[in-house]
């Protein structure tokens, strides 16, 4: 049964993976950046491309939680964690697809699967969250204090990260407000 159950997971997380947006090594200009607490919100660009992010900025020197808006398809965001590595990475690859925990304070907790990216000339360890209720997630952590997660690690103790939510609320409506606004020439 506990196999029955991995593929499962094995096999939503290979569906959502081709829908996933993926992290690119390429630096795109930040612009209006707004403070919110521990928050910040931004708008990223690079040519015609946008999008707009909410982002956790202050419970780890070396990791960012955010939300991220497409323009165009402001109602599909997607969660992503960041951590920092020692160096540049040489290739891009996917790494894992892990069994992952979120919890917002003390709502349900919700099970999902989380992937690890590291992008060529990149030194950041991306992980991104496939969501099926991303906006149930969205409208916790507007009215949360703090977001858990945890990613099992098979044999080893999981990995447990929490981020504080202060500012997450102004931060996210913020970043929807920019994403829906009509585009400027």
């Amino acid at each position: 049964m506990q196999t029955i159950k991995r593929l499962s997971y094995l096999a939503i997380g290979c569906a959502l993976l081709a829908a996933a947006p993926i992290a690119v090594a390429v630096t795109f200009n930040t612009d209006q950046i707004e403070e919110h607490d521990h928050w910040q919100s931004l708008v990223l660009t690079l040519g015609n491309e946008r999008h707009f992010r909410a982002v956790e900025i202050q419970s780890y020197s070396d990791a960012t939680l955010s939300l991220n808006a497409t323009q165009g398809v402001c109602d599909l965001p997607w969660l992503e964690m960041r951590v920092t590595l020692d160096q540049q990475q040489s290739k891009s690859r996917a790494i894992n697809l892990v069994p992952t925990r979120l919890r917002v304070d003390e709502q349900p907790m919700i099970d999902t699967m989380a992937e690890f990216i590291t992008e060529r000339g990149d030194d950041g360890f991306y992980t991104h969250f496939y969501l099926s209720d991303i906006q149930t997630l969205m409208s916790d952590m507007r009215q949360g204090e703090q977001l858990f997660i945890g990613f099992d690690q098979q044999d080893r103790e999981p990995w447990y990260m929490t981020f504080s939510l202060a500012g997450a609320d102004k931060a996210i409506e913020r970043m929807q407000t920019l994403c829906n606004a009509p585009e400027r020439e």
